[in-house]
């Protein structure tokens, strides 16, 4: 019987005699697997799975790298499934330290939750300025040239002298507390 072990352990040989097209033929069916394994992980932690391809390219990485590693006298699968776990792990970490930070939407997407179809300040001025007043002063000039003036990042960094970077950064953590203050008052309060 012809099973995933034994065709991705021959193809692995193959490799080190010089075939490559069999290596490549791996490297693809490999990358289907693992694709699927990182996404369902990705997926359970709580993760958008946009990120899922680059782990899977970590991963492959790795193999490619350390192909020379594996004993060919061994099993493949759990050598592979060591490097793929070690992968998830690092990644897992990494964003979840990057998810305090960071919630998934594009600029624009940002942006349009203060639009008058979604967040109305005419409506309520003194409630949406008491809400930016509550941020540190960095958060409150992002939301204000981003959110409320509708800068880009770029822009908005020139006007506040800062980087790209950290206004994007102040202005999602901004953003979170923002919501969170509106959660907290209640759909009932206007």
């Amino acid at each position: 019987m012809d099973t995933r072990e034994d065709r991705w352990a021959k193809a692995m040989r193959a490799e080190r005699t010089g075939d490559s097209a069999a290596y490549e033929a791996f490297l693809r069916a490999f990358a289907a697997s693992v694709r699927r394994i990182v996404e369902a992980h990705l997926r359970y932690m709580g993760f958008s799975l946009y990120e899922a391809e680059d782990v899977v390219q970590e991963v492959l990485i790795a193999v490619h790298f350390r192909r020379h590693q594996w004993d060919t006298k061994r099993s493949l699968l759990p050598w592979l499934n060591a490097i793929t776990r070690y992968k998830i792990i690092d990644a897992s970490r990494r964003l979840g330290r990057d998810a305090r930070t960071r919630v998934d939407l594009t600029e624009e997407q940002w942006a349009g939750l203060f639009s008058f179809e979604v967040f109305d300040p005419e409506r309520n001025p003194a409630d949406v300025e008491k809400l930016i007043s509550a941020l540190p002063p960095g958060e409150q000039a992002a939301v204000r040239a981003i959110g409320l003036e509708g800068a880009s990042t770029k822009e908005a960094a020139a006007r506040i002298g800062s980087t790209e970077g950290a206004v994007r950064v102040a202005f999602h953590r901004s953003l979170k507390k923002l919501m969170a203050a509106t959660q907290r008052r209640g759909p009932g309060h206007e």
